[in-house]
């Protein structure tokens, strides 16, 4: 492995880098590593270039051993899992590298209790509930015990002071006595030296009293506070080691298990049916599957007979050709005509964009920062861009209209309940863009805004604003030309649970027709990431849907059923039936939510078939011929390396003129990880979140020094004696700008409405009332 002319480590500050050779296994052996010493930190990376951004390992020399095994090679260890075996090039090389790292491991060990306090191990935030005053009682006293030794340190401050200046003037009088000779100024000489001398030992006296306090108080406080720091870190660490075991074994026994399933099945193979359609599941052994319990389908579906495709075929042509029709009249011209003035001319649409830059090749471990946030909420983790994929979750939510014909569909049916089965769809086609998408949209700061006019190629505008932070929720709202409106209130509650991550967004999505005034409300399914800590990540989706129709009372039961490896149905399986108000079914949806769906029309309907896991006779139904109602569009080209954008996301961050300052398109470190700037990117993203948080901690301010000026302080103090709650902290006064806050008359939940004017100021180019968030 001759390199040519390897760089000598040399020291920068406290910083000390160099190459080192490093033991990978018995295949590769020893390669080069670029090793760097900070701050009792030995970190190592592939290149110097992976510096900003991928970390390899790190080792806290504080708890570490160093040893030595023969001219070149030596070992660090941390006693657990951790364990570098490394090689020098030369003995002068290893020599410097060990002086180096003997001083950072005593450094960081006399350092370790004062960096440990200053951390969030003891701040009031991180500081583990206690029953009662158990945890603030445990922080005041750590708060005193700092402010005793630091009145001892300033104590020692002042008496090295003093010895230094009377230690000065004794040698300076010792120097003239001297130099004098036996006359009548020697005596005076003398007792001038004699009273120095004695005030020298009374100062050196009380340093060294000063110096016995602070040694026993330091001693008396340091060994129990090193003792049970150490038992925390040493119980974390085995925590960890064993939740990383636990999700190896469980991986080795389900494939142990998949494995003795194929081998004594006989029916059909089903290695294609993984989380990814085409793959054979073993081709992987990283892979790690989540295999949910096969669960009975609720009914069956048969053919209908002859007699009712006779009987009813007028009706079924009818709303064949009325589809016909409506596909004929959606057909997106490559011209569009202003609909205010029929009389202008065709004005040519805008040439969106097709390609963004590709996605940088930077990698970087999930689980190492993962591991220390299980059980917390997702929003509140700040995470790196390199999770993130360049848009923001706006941008996301307005993705839903990325089959917005379907609405345009349903507007012109003549049958509420042939309605529903387009509104159903749309439900559904919402979660075909999330398949391959792992990456994480960016959090909206609060305020930020997501215009998508689409006004002349498609008949629609959307609108979306981040109205609170905490929790973080988004208001949308979307109007169209051809007779329907969207709005929903979205908030996102998400759970890392060490295997899997959980995302459940909570909010209700309405749609609301012009026509027949049919007012329709979902929810939408939980969202599951798969594979956090071993293998290839993949989503499933899964939970149920009611589509209900307020106006009407038509409803719709969707079921996404959770992904099993077992499970002789095809992945992503969604079933339903649409009802109309007495519970009568009328048609039945089927398909996947990455694929397509199909709608048939219900016959007749009976009970029987066969008992369910709890005895329960199915409902069987005799439906015609199922047809296609919505289809996922192919990704674009070259899609793997661009996120796995869709030809609407592609466009969703493209610069436009006229926006508001506020929206997503103008977020700099969005822009900067869509450039491949991903460094740039974190860099940002940290100074837009801190400014985010002054501007808060501002608002805070402001809310609390308007309740005190309203309030007495007689009224406080008696209210406070039954309602605690009025001494906490301060609320944010926050109010959206677009949209304001009031109770939906069909949910009656609390949800924030557009309240119109943003088109209007778009049309002004005025934006004075919007805030500087970037």
């Amino acid at each position: 492995m001759s390199e040519p002319k390897t760089p000598t480590p040399t020291p920068a500050g406290d910083t000390y880098k160099g190459w080192v050779f490093k033991w990978t296994n018995y295949i590769k052996g020893y390669q080069r590593r670029w090793f760097v010493l900070s701050n009792g930190l030995l970190s190592y990376y592939r290149t110097q270039a992976e510096m900003g951004h991928t970390c390899r390992g790190t080792i806290n020399l504080a708890t570490a051993t160093i040893t030595v095994d023969d001219a070149c090679n030596f070992v660090i260890s941390n006693g657990g899992a951790q364990t570098y075996h490394l090689k020098a090039s030369c003995e002068v090389e290893r020599q410097r590298w060990i002086t180096a790292l003997e001083l950072a491991k005593a450094k960081a060990a006399r350092m370790q209790a004062e960096s440990d306090d200053s951390g969030d191990d003891f701040s009031p935030s991180s500081t583990p509930a206690a029953p009662g005053q158990g945890g603030a009682s445990q922080n005041s006293e750590v708060q005193s015990a700092l402010r005793t030794l630091g009145s001892k340190v300033e104590d020692l401050s002042t008496c090295n002071d003093l010895i230094s200046k009377h230690g000065s003037a004794l040698q300076r009088s010792l120097s003239e006595l001297d130099s004098l000779r036996l006359t009548g100024e020697a005596g005076d000489k003398i007792r001038q030296v004699t009273e120095r001398a004695t005030l020298f030992r009374i100062t050196s006296n009380a340093m060294i009293n000063a110096c016995r306090d602070f040694l026993a108080l330091a001693q008396a406080h340091s060994k129990r506070w090193q003792k049970a720091l150490q038992s925390e870190r040493e119980q974390r660490v085995r925590l960890e080691e064993t939740l990383e075991q636990l999700a190896k074994q469980h991986n080795h026994l389900e494939r142990a298990f998949r494995g003795a399933a194929q081998a004594n099945a006989t029916t059909d193979n089903k290695s294609a049916a993984g989380p990814g359609k085409g793959e054979a599941s073993d081709e992987d052994d990283e892979n790690e599957f989540f295999d949910a319990m096969e669960e009975a389908p609720e009914f069956i579906t048969v053919p209908a007979d002859p007699q009712f495709h006779k009987r009813s075929s007028s009706n079924v042509s009818g709303f064949n050709s009325e589809m016909c029709a409506d596909d004929q009249s959606l057909n997106e011209e490559p011209l569009a005509m202003n609909q205010e003035s029929p009389s202008q001319e065709l004005v040519p649409l805008k040439k969106r964009r097709t390609r963004i830059p590709d996605k940088p090749n930077y990698s970087l471990n999930l689980w190492s920062i993962m591991k220390n946030c299980i059980g917390k909420e997702l929003s509140k983790i700040p995470m790196p861009v390199n999770f993130n994929e360049p848009i923001s979750m706006l941008q996301r939510l307005s993705e839903d209209l990325e089959y917005h014909e379907l609405l345009d569909k349903a507007s012109k049916c003549q049958s509420s309940l042939e309605q529903m089965c387009y509104v159903a769809a749309f439900s559904v086609s919402s979660y075909s863009t999330t398949v391959h998408r792992t990456g994480k949209p960016f959090n909206p700061l609060l305020g930020e805004t997501f215009e998508l006019d689409r006004r002349r190629e498609s008949g629609y505008r959307s609108l979306c604003e981040q109205v609170s932070h905490h929790p973080p929720a988004a208001a949308h709202h979307v109007i169209s030309d051809r007779g329907w409106t969207l709005r929903q209130e979205i908030t996102v509650a998400s759970k890392f649970r060490g295997k899997y991550l959980s995302i459940m967004p909570l909010g209700t999505i309405h749609a609301i027709f012009e026509k027949g005034n049919n007012h329709y409300t979902w929810k939408k399914v939980t969202t599951t990431v798969h594979n956090i800590i071993v293998g290839k990540l993949w989503i499933d989706q899964s939970g149920e849907i009611d589509v209900v129709n307020h106006t009407t009372g038509d409803r719709c039961h969707l079921k996404f059923a959770p992904y099993s490896y077992f499970s002789r149905d095809v992945a992503r399986k969604v079933t339903g039936v649409v009802m109309d108000k007495d519970g009568k079914a009328h048609y039945v949806l089927s398909g996947t939510w990455d694929e397509k769906m199909e709608f048939s029309r219900v016959m007749q309907s009976s009970r029987g078939g066969e008992n369910g896991t709890e005895g329960k006779q199915k409902t069987v139904y005799q439906t015609l011929k199922a047809r296609e109602v919505w289809r996922r569009n192919p990704l674009p080209e070259g899609a793997e390396t661009m996120y796995y954008f869709t030809a609407l996301a592609l466009t969703l961050n493209e610069p436009e003129d006229g926006i508001a300052p506020t929206d997503s398109r103008r977020r700099p470190d969005q822009r900067l990880m869509e450039d491949g700037r991903w460094d740039e990117a974190n860099s940002e993203k940290q100074r837009l979140e801190e400014k985010q948080r002054s501007v808060r901690r501002e608002r805070e301010r402001e809310a609390a020094s308007q309740r005190t000026s309203s309030q007495s302080e007689e009224a406080v103090e008696e209210d406070s004696l039954t309602d605690p709650s009025l001494k906490s902290a301060p609320h944010d006064n926050y109010q959206a700008l677009w949209f304001e806050r009031c109770e939906d008359r069909i949910t009656g939940e609390q949800v924030h409405i557009y309240k119109g004017g943003y088109w209007e100021a778009k049309d002004r180019g005025l934006w004075e009332g919007c805030p500087d968030i970037f």
